[in-house]
């Protein structure tokens, strides 16, 4: 997957777009944590989870619960 980084400029005009009134000094630091986020979840879409079935689909009846480390 090609990423390019999001930009101080590009999080002006989306806020403004998106009607988010964002004070001029924040939009560096936004910008760097949605690139970092973007980051994390292109690590995990690159994971092989194969035939491992979604979490809703495990159950804990039965099993005693055991807070030991």
């Amino acid at each position: 997957m090609t990423s390019v980084e999001l930009t101080a400029g590009d999080v002006a005009r989306w806020a403004l777009h998106a009607g988010l009134p964002l004070p001029d000094e924040r939009h560096t630091d936004v910008a760097a944590t949605a690139n970092y986020i973007h980051t994390v979840i292109s690590t995990l879409r690159e994971l092989d989870f194969g035939e491992t079935p979604p979490a809703a689909a495990y159950s804990i009846e039965g099993v005693a619960a055991d807070a030991a480390v």
